[in-house]
C-alpha cells in the first residue's frame, strides 16, 4: 500500500493521540495513529517500557475508521 507521507509540525499537530490510559506508577496507555488509523499498546513499569500493535481476534492490526471517539 503506498501513501503520500504527511509531514507534522509538533507546535501544531500531533500525529498520535492517547485514547485510552491507566495507572500512574505503571501505566497502560493505547495510542492512535491519527494518519493510519492503527492503534497501539504502550505499557511502562520504572524503567522498562513496551510497545506493540492492537491485533484483532483475526491477527489483523486493529484500524480506526472513525473520528468519533463513541465509535470506538
Amino acid at each position: 500500500m503506498y501513501y503520500e507521507q504527511k509531514k507534522y509540525d509538533g507546535k501544531k499537530e500531533k500525529r498520535f493521540e492517547t485514547i485510552y490510559s491507566q495507572g500512574m506508577m505503571e501505566v497502560t496507555k493505547i495510542l492512535l495513529d491519527k494518519e493510519t488509523g492503527v492503534q497501539y499498546l504502550y505499557h511502562t513499569n520504572g524503567s522498562a517500557a513496551g510497545l506493540t500493535i492492537l491485533m484483532d481476534s483475526q491477527g489483523h492490526p486493529m484500524i480506526e475508521k472513525s473520528n468519533n471517539k463513541n465509535d470506538w
